[in-house]
């Protein structure tokens, strides 16, 4: 016990003069739990940019929400209280108009389809889209695809989903989508679905292999049905007072490293998706993949109807759905 505290308080030292050492210091907020693929992508960022800049320029990573959930720290970060933050695309639909269309239901055909799409001038046009709204876009991280999970009843049809309450994302998106499914929507911060589906406040929720597994929901919620209804990459923005505060190349040296950090993060990614899925089937968990996507994808029309409601947004559906 003696040498465990000993070595807690040696490496608690160490990144104390590591962090007194740099001249310029970026705090860093995610909500998911050491270890996580998108906070080891933003500890290699924070190593990439340390080396780089000579030592000058550290990032602290607070992960497990330790900064708060995460539409608080998009406020935060806007008013340059936090200085960087992976957040989810969801939480910004209200705020950034280019991010409604990335969220649809099945806008993404697959993963490699996200990537190519994500990768090239759309991806770049939506970060852009950021810097209105008092934040710099720096890259995007693998979110995976996002499957219905719950503690009542296999999902097989999307008769299986009438009735249901399931928590979503705070976005107005999120909500429609359910609500077309004919199931119950509950936006809820992503802390208090363990507790709210084991007491039965609600049936279930929707996300990925790996927070699926991580925040342990699938002790409380023992069908996993794979209809890979969202295929949403989740972003890494910077607070623009803090942008503002750095040189020209001290910027120029953030964004490289930010997207250098993201082979690295879907490395991990897929590595992680595989262990996640391996742990949770040896739960026991009720995997569903003989599902028919077609009735899911025909009532998602309405959705797009209320929510694509520009021409600007319309032509952004026609080039993703147009991406080979």
């Amino acid at each position: 016990m003696t040498k465990t505290l000993t070595a807690a308080l040696l490496a608690s030292a160490a990144f104390v003069g590591q962090a007194m050492a740099c001249e310029i210091t970026l705090r860093s907020s995610d909500t998911h739990p050491d270890g996580y693929p998108t906070v080891e992508a933003v500890k290699h960022m924070g190593e990439l940019l340390q080396e780089r800049s000579d030592g000058r320029i550290c990032i602290e990573v607070f992960h497990s929400a330790q900064l708060g959930e995460e539409r608080d720290t998009i406020e935060q970060t806007r008013f340059g209280v936090i200085d960087m933050n992976r957040v989810s695309m969801g939480p910004f639909n209200n705020l950034v108009e280019e991010t409604k269309v990335v969220s649809l239901p099945f806008i993404f055909r697959s993963v490699d389809h996200m990537h190519r799409v994500m990768d090239g001038p759309i991806g770049e046009e939506i970060l852009a889209g950021f810097e209105p709204h008092d934040l710099v876009g720096l890259a995007y991280f693998d979110g995976g695809s996002r499957s219905f999970y719950n503690s009542q009843r296999p999902i097989r049809s999307i008769e299986d989903m009438a009735g249901l309450r399931i928590r979503v994302m705070q976005s107005d998106i999120f909500v429609d989508m359910m609500t077309a499914m004919g199931a119950s929507a509950t936006p809820l911060p992503y802390g208090e679905v363990y507790s709210s589906i084991q007491t039965g406040v609600i049936d279930g929720a929707e996300n990925n292999w790996p927070s699926f597994e991580s925040s342990g929901h699938y002790e409380v919620a023992g069908y996993y049905t794979l209809n890979e209804h969202l295929i949403v990459p989740e972003v890494l923005v910077m607070s623009k007072q803090s942008w503002d505060a750095l040189s020209p190349e001290d910027q120029e040296l953030v964004r490289q490293a930010a997207k250098d950090s993201v082979p690295v993060m879907r490395e991990m990614w897929a590595e992680r998706e595989r262990e996640s899925e391996e742990q949770v089937r040896a739960a026991g968990v009720e995997i569903i993949s003989d599902i028919d996507k077609t009735a899911f994808i025909e009532a998602m029309v309405p959705v797009y109807e209320k929510h694509v409601t520009s021409d600007a947004l319309r032509d952004l559906v026609e080039r993703i759905q147009a991406t080979e």
